[in-house]
């Protein structure tokens, strides 16, 4: 029989403080990883023999019997019905503010303890090593042994989506507390590291998202001043590599690989700055990142990018803020069926429309003459132009479409299936139903001129929805019957 060697169990404990619990999930979570990292350094200097090295995530537990209503209002902090629900948890350092947070509103509402202890998930020894530079794993057939019959790895049949796309099964009628699981997390934090290249403590509560790399060099110029500025609050700025300045008149260096999608944030001390990724084109790679990005709860996201414009009202320049969006994408088609409604998000679209009103100092009747509000329809195909214009052309009408992207409805049902606040302002670049086709040379002058303008428009929104009250921006229109009670 194989032996099965754990750390110390530690009895699970009520808890009617928040922070004490976060600190114990810390606890639990760090002999955990610490324990397997000590067993797999061993492992690889002498091979082990019939035995099994397992540790277990740690886990936060919720029970209630009653049927008491909480503030309707609420969108988070609470749980619909009596039942037990239950969470378990990675990277408590990386979460402690939103743990609290989100314990804290369970306590306060429900006035019942939370319970913390060891759950019965395995950690995989791959999520226990990461971050650590001296320590590799290495590739099937590398050891001297099998590494799966020794250790836990990573379990692609329970890690997925189940909870937030609305088809998790309950076990043992335990509801699922919070929208990821430990795993799901893990494995989403290895993977923005890897296609960001930058960590995820990094990343802020405010991302915007753009598919050209003009947006990088203003972000970064606009990051430099603010670091310059000893009253803006920003505290540091990050660049491919995790290469950190506090200077604004600090080099970055050279980056020696560049990423699949580079990814900067200007920092703030509670977390509450702005990330730019530039995810390039596609719809796919903006499910990509939207799919890791939404494990660290940010508290909007927005897309700013370049569009063709469907109007021959439209000129080059002009912006677009969508509120509705014809998707023709298909990347989420098997998670958020086409016939999902993605609704505009009025805190979102009110900060945006504030942030044109407020950067091209223009209001009323002259503002319109710059932003069109209206259907954004985003496409798989590139080069759709070259096709039968009778299909495409007819569907665009119909939907009142304004403008065609292939990124931006990705991004807006993403949000709404992952419960992240959502928005999106283009800027036109082409009209290519209007003889304005994006050519080298044609807009070069556009692009010099209004990439600026139109990236301080998203950086300015974001600085509106910093001010705002974090549960006036989650909205109950993003919660389904049954949500989980952490955010």
């Amino acid at each position: 029989m194989t032996k099965i060697l754990t750390p110390n169990a530690r009895p699970s404990e009520e808890f009617t403080d928040a922070t004490a619990a976060v600190d114990r999930l810390t606890e639990l979570y760090m002999e955990a990883t610490g324990f397997l990292r000590d067993q797999f350094n061993a492992a690889m200097q002498d091979t082990p023999q019939e035995v099994r090295i397992r540790a277990f995530y740690p886990e936060v537990r919720f029970r209630t019997s009653s049927y008491a209503h909480v503030d309707t209002r609420l969108a988070f902090g609470h749980v619909s019905s009596p039942g037990t629900f239950a969470a378990t948890i990675t990277r408590p350092d990386l979460f402690r503010n939103y743990l609290i947070q989100q314990i804290g509103l369970l306590l306060e509402n429900h006035g019942q303890p939370v319970i913390i202890g060891p759950s019965d998930t395995p950690i995989p020894v791959h999520f226990a090593v990461t971050g650590e530079s001296a320590m590799e794993i290495p590739q099937d057939g590398a050891a001297e042994f099998t590494l799966r019959d020794v250790f836990d790895v990573p379990d692609l049949s329970t890690t997925n989506d189940d909870i937030v796309n609305g088809t998790y099964v309950p076990q043992d009628d335990v509801r699922p507390l919070a929208p990821f699981t430990a795993q799901r997390v893990d494995y989403s934090l290895a993977r923005l590291a890897h296609y960001t290249a930058t960590d995820p403590e990094h990343f802020q509560c405010h991302v915007l998202f753009t598919n050209y790399q003009f947006y990088v060099t203003e972000f970064e110029d606009y990051a430099r001043a603010q670091l310059n500025d000893p009253n803006s609050g920003y505290t540091s700025f990050v660049s491919t590599g995790n290469v950190e300045i506090t200077d604004g008149g600090t080099p970055l260096g050279e980056t020696q690989k560049t990423p699949q999608m580079p990814t900067y944030h200007l920092k703030r001390e509670d977390g509450s700055g702005i990330t730019l990724v530039n995810i390039g084109v596609g719809p796919s790679n903006a499910k990509t990142a939207t799919d890791h990005i939404a494990v660290l709860r940010p508290h909007a996201w927005l897309m700013v990018g370049h569009c063709a414009g469907l109007r021959n009202s439209q000129a080059l320049g002009d912006f677009v803020l969508a509120h509705a969006y014809l998707r023709e994408d298909h990347v989420l088609d098997d998670d958020l069926p086409v016939w999902t409604p993605i609704p505009a998000l009025a805190e979102i679209q009110i900060a945006l429309e504030r942030a044109v009103a407020q950067v091209t100092q223009l209001e009323g009747y002259e503002l319109k003459r710059v932003m069109r509000t209206g259907t954004v329809a985003t496409i798989d195909n590139r080069n759709w132009e070259l096709r039968d214009q009778s299909g495409p052309v007819q569907r665009l009408s119909q939907s009142r479409s304004i403008a065609l992207d292939m990124e931006s409805a990705t991004i807006a049902a993403n949000g709404y299936r992952f419960r992240v606040p959502y928005g999106t302002l283009l800027c036109v670049s082409d009209k290519p139903l209007h003889g304005e086709l994006k050519l080298p040379g044609m807009a070069s002058d556009f692009y010099k001129t209004q990439v600026a303008r139109h990236l301080m428009i998203g950086i300015r929104a974001m600085e509106l929805l910093r001010s705002t009250p974090l549960e006036r921006i989650h909205s109950r229109k993003l919660r389904s019957f049954d949500e989980t009670a952490f955010l």
